[in-house]
């Protein structure tokens, strides 16, 4: 190819101030009281609710419904953090057109479900603008837990810990708590420090103190904290990053996808984030789609989401997949990346295979979104050795591991889908076979 074809153009503040504004804000505006109240009515309160067992948390959603059609979303706030405390956050992530809302009878009757997400952000805004507080501390234990990540799966449950009368230490390594809900969102799904307001009304039960920047294998030893407390949750997340393993993957303006999104999260100014006129970005998942979409509502001419295999084995919802595409952004199947092509060390294009034909996509940006892994070498130096299950964590049904005292959830184990939703049901669940533990 001719280099001199390409020149590699990644840089900031490519729109009008104006424009960021409008196109990082929120994705789905909240419900008015009227309009949460219509569409509340439209619930069918079905006794054997589909929708109740497609949640993972198995939040009691026609109960919480009908304390919206009857006026009180501060009751309907209570039945959802009942089940699940980062209940904010889930109505603002949970994929729930392929959970609680697929299965709607007003969608296998109508194909128009009811907007339960937005009725749950309804209530849950309702009870944080009122910082309405539900639960107390019980009488202390005298019990001490260490809990490893601030993310969804470690501050619920730290949170029920608290409930119970433990004293619980969390260990977070990064600056901020919230785990993805910080770090790993696309900003226009979580607009205005929402993470940070929704930790906060979380660790306001007390009894919970985060202690920053301590990161296990690092900072901390697992069989340390073991030894000094009663019991240890593991919620770390996924540390690792999988590799594109194609000559050149490392070329300037070859970058990870999850980092990408970090930086931009933690912008003080969206606008000073760089980003190219032509990016591509390699992977089928919410990671390539926050990446994709975000990079165009930063000012990228073209930006086109590659996935090596058909539209429906897409990680990504079909929802978000349409979100993308309306925004902009192609997203080509069946692209296998052969290599990087770089010219003078920088990027210039990307090579593919499509059903045995080499395809060639121009850009000046590659962001790799091909998955994250644990990274089991934060174990090391344990007292024991923990089970590994397909390189996560293994654990039982009460998501005990295989060492004693030991407990694990959330993306980090091997029992999951990787929505929050999942991990605030995992980290919940496991600190109730904490608590019966320490309670024998």
């Amino acid at each position: 190819m001719n280099a001199d074809r390409y020149v590699r153009d990644v840089q900031a503040g490519r729109l009008e101030a104006e424009a960021y504004v409008d196109l990082f804000s929120d994705l789905h505006p909240p419900l008015d009281a009227h309009e949460a109240h219509v569409e509340a009515d439209r619930c069918y309160f079905c006794y054997d609710a589909p929708c109740m067992t497609a949640c993972p948390t198995s939040i009691d959603i026609p109960l919480f419904i009908r304390e919206i059609s009857t006026g009180n979303p501060l009751a309907a706030a209570k039945t959802i953090f009942n089940q699940n405390i980062f209940g904010g956050m889930c109505a603002r992530v949970c994929p729930t057109e392929t959970l609680c809302e697929e299965v709607c009878v007003r969608e296998t009757a109508e194909g128009k479900p009811v907007k339960i997400g937005l009725l749950q952000r309804y209530a849950t805004d309702a009870a944080m603008a009122a910082d309405k507080q539900y639960y107390t501390r019980a009488a202390s234990t005298g019990k001490k837990v260490a809990v490893i990540g601030a993310g969804p799966a470690g501050l619920a449950c730290a949170h029920r810990l608290a409930m119970h009368g433990h004293d619980v230490d969390v260990y977070e390594a990064h600056a901020k708590a919230g785990g993805l809900n910080e770090y790993g969102i696309a900003s226009y799904k979580t607009p205005g420090g929402f993470a940070q307001r929704e930790v906060d009304y979380i660790t306001a039960i007390g009894g919970i103190t985060v202690h920053y920047e301590k990161a296990l294998g690092a900072d901390l030893s697992l069989d340390a904290l073991a030894a000094d407390h009663d019991a240890v949750f593991l919620g770390m997340g996924l540390a690792g990053v999988n590799a594109l393993s194609v000559p050149e993957a490392d070329a300037a303006g070859s970058i990870d996808a999850v980092e990408w999104i970090e930086g931009l999260r933690q912008a003080d100014d969206v606008a000073s984030v760089p980003v190219g006129r032509r990016v591509v970005v390699i992977g089928g998942g919410m990671t390539a789609v926050d990446a994709a979409v975000q990079a165009k509502a930063l000012g990228a001419d073209e930006v086109t989401i590659c996935y090596r295999g058909p539209k429906e084995r897409m990680k990504a919802s079909k929802y978000e997949q349409e979100i993308a595409q309306v925004r902009g952004v192609a997203i080509r199947y069946h692209m296998t990346p052969i290599r990087v092509v770089a010219a003078d060390g920088e990027v210039a294009g990307v090579e593919f295979d499509r059903d045995g034909e080499t395809v060639m996509v121009r850009c000046d940006q590659v962001m790799k979104a091909i998955g994250q892994s644990f990274a089991a070498d934060s174990l090391n130096g344990s007292g024991e050795t923990i089970a590994l299950d397909g390189g996560r964590i293994k654990v039982d049904a009460d998501g005990k591991t295989t060492m004693a005292k030991v407990w694990a959830g959330g993306d980090c184990v091997n029992a999951g889908d990787d929505l929050t939703v999942t991990a605030v049901s995992q980290g919940r669940d496991a600190a109730e076979s904490i608590h019966r533990a320490l309670s024998a």
